[in-house]
């Protein structure tokens, strides 16, 4: 018998909804806190909840920085008012640096910038288990090069930003380490639904799927697809653990399911937001 660990992306997927949904299949917490504990980088919290879309219930999953201000990917980058210039990533997504935060708070972190090779550094100097290192950096240099191509920069100067760093680690690694803790022998996925129509962001209005999203995919072998449904629904960092795990898209092969998990995207849709992960046990 083997392993199947089945993403069914009806309502798309994102960072946190990955981790929400994985956790959700039964993880213990504790145990994945204590291997991103083993990271040694400062400065966010992973906080679980419940909450509900559409009538069913599933896992919430907010990093939250130390200094109290909740980061989550999919508010975060287009209705947060955040501005950045120098090209830095926030959930796959490069902002420009003028800092016009729509926050009623002070910031007194010091913000650094971090490229493909520093997030490189920070996860081959962890004690995470080696499985996960690869996997994580994998996942970081699908980003990273869709990224360089969309702005039309050289790979190491796309940065990623200290504030959207710490969610992107948190995403990327904090995935990466759950599937090595689940330890599956086949991942596949359903086709990935995205929504239409353009999103908010400090240039304006981008289109759906973003730039980097489509890069992702384009350089993958992901199945993806539009759906009657106004706003995005995959974003770069889920379009690229996505694009990194899954070795096939359709639907879900036959198997005796054993599990599954339900994780809460932020925004709500006329379907319901979720990411649901399923576990079975197949002869094939």
């Amino acid at each position: 018998m083997k392993k199947v660990l089945y993403f069914d992306c009806f309502s798309g997927i994102s960072g946190d909804m990955t981790l929400a949904a994985l956790i959700d299949l039964g993880i213990d917490k504790d145990a994945f806190l204590a291997e991103m504990k083993k990271l040694n980088v400062e400065g966010f919290e992973i906080k679980f909840s419940r909450t509900e879309k559409s009538g069913i219930g599933a896992q919430d999953v907010d990093v939250i920085l130390t200094n109290g201000e909740y980061l989550d990917e999919e508010h975060h980058h287009h209705e947060h008012g955040h501005h950045h210039d120098h090209g830095h990533i926030h959930d796959g997504h490069i902002h420009e640096h003028t800092h016009e935060h729509a926050h009623s708070h002070e910031h007194t972190h010091a913000h650094v910038h971090r490229n493909i090779d520093d997030v490189n550094a920070i996860i081959d100097n962890s004690s995470i288990s080696e499985n996960a290192k690869e996997m994580a950096k994998k996942i970081f240099m699908r980003v990273a090069k869709a990224e360089a191509k969309v702005h039309s920069k050289p790979l190491n100067e796309v940065h990623f930003h200290e504030v959207g760093a710490l969610d992107s680690i948190a995403d990327i690694i904090g995935t990466a380490i759950l599937i090595d803790m689940i330890k599956p022998d086949i991942i596949c996925s359903s086709v990935v639904n995205d929504g239409h129509g353009f999103v908010k962001c400090q240039h304006g209005h981008m289109p759906v799927p973003a730039p980097a999203t489509a890069e992702i995919f384009a350089d993958s072998n992901v199945i993806y697809r539009q759906i009657d449904v106004m706003g995005e629904m995959v974003t770069p960092t889920g379009a690229a653990i996505i694009a990194e795990l899954s070795e096939s898209f359709g639907m879900c092969p036959p198997m005796k399911l054993t599990a599954t998990g339900y994780g809460a995207g932020k925004r709500n849709f006329s379907i319901p937001n979720i990411l649901r992960v399923m576990i079975g046990e197949t002869e094939g």
